[in-house]
């Protein structure tokens, strides 16, 4: 008999606020998948010396943030199964030996720990390293099934963006939302400043980006999918866009992308607005 655990989605679970927007915005996707929604609670180990009065009040400060959280899924009245799971580990590692057989992770973008300096959780910065499933890192509170925002899907290769753009659509799909496709581009010339100069290479990029949707528009004929280019990156598009975008689709090795979007820069853009950020590999499990 196997124990590995069945396919779930998994829901970082710390108390804070974020975590449980993280275990709302999960629902609908363990719903689309019909798995269960686990909520997991990591306590931190203590050094040798804890006493069981500080080892009693860990497992009932795990218990009221699951418990917090479980009655938040409940009152949505989604047909979900909830699961919850309290594991004596470091959060990392208790999430990344979770991602092994859960079909996408969800954390909150700030953790209870880094909520009053306003930083990027480091269990979400960590978790997206080292996962082997898609990573969800959700912001201030739950973005609804009807929120007109788009998904906004970052291609940087063609060579691996398959599995990245599948992940966009999906997840378009199951918000009934608009599809954006964005390529950006970075000129290592002089003439980058020149208004003609940038705006021939987006439509050069433009034409070549749309030629490659083709087969994705013809697949999905319901969907609204639009191509867009920009000069910079991804988050110099969201700086002037964030609003008009409800999830980013990006792949988690790209290298300055993901790092860029949920570090302290992405952290200061995203801020005021509802945006999450879905990171997946293409090498990995989508």
């Amino acid at each position: 008999m196997s124990d590995t655990p069945s396919p779930a989605v998994v829901v970082g679970i710390d108390g804070s606020r974020t975590a449980i927007d993280a275990a709302l915005w999960a629902v609908d996707e363990a719903v689309e998948r019909d798995i269960p929604l686990r909520l997991l609670y990591a306590i931190e180990p203590g050094d040798d010396h804890a006493s069981p009065h500080d080892a009693a009040r860990d497992l009932a400060t795990a218990e009221i943030a699951i418990r917090y959280a479980f009655i938040a899924v409940e009152a949505t009245m989604q047909p979900v199964k909830i699961e919850v799971e309290i594991l004596q580990e470091r959060p990392q590692r208790a999430l990344a030996a979770a991602s092994r057989s859960a079909a996408l992770i969800c954390v909150g973008a700030v953790g209870l720990k880094n909520a009053t300096r306003g930083q990027i959780g480091s269990t979400a910065a960590a978790i997206i390293r080292s996962a082997h499933c898609p990573v969800a890192v959700i912001r201030r509170r739950a973005v609804p099934v009807s929120n007109p925002g788009c998904i906004l899907v970052e291609i940087d290769d063609w060579t691996n963006a398959d599995g990245v753009l599948q992940k966009g659509v999906d997840e378009a799909l199951l918000r009934r939302a608009p599809l954006r496709v964005l390529a950006t581009w970075q000129s290592r010339f002089t003439n980058a400043h020149d208004v003609g100069a940038v705006a021939g290479a987006n439509q050069l990029a433009l034409a070549q980006l749309d030629r490659r949707l083709a087969g994705w528009r013809r697949r999905h004929p319901e969907l609204d999918v639009q191509a867009l280019t920009n000069h910079g990156t991804t988050l110099d598009y969201l700086a002037k866009a964030a609003d008009s975008v409800q999830l980013v689709v990006v792949g988690a090795e790209r290298s300055g992308g993901t790092g860029e979007l949920v570090g302290p820069r992405g952290l200061a853009v995203l801020h005021d607005t509802d945006c999450a950020v879905l990171t997946c590999d293409p090498h990995r499990r989508l």
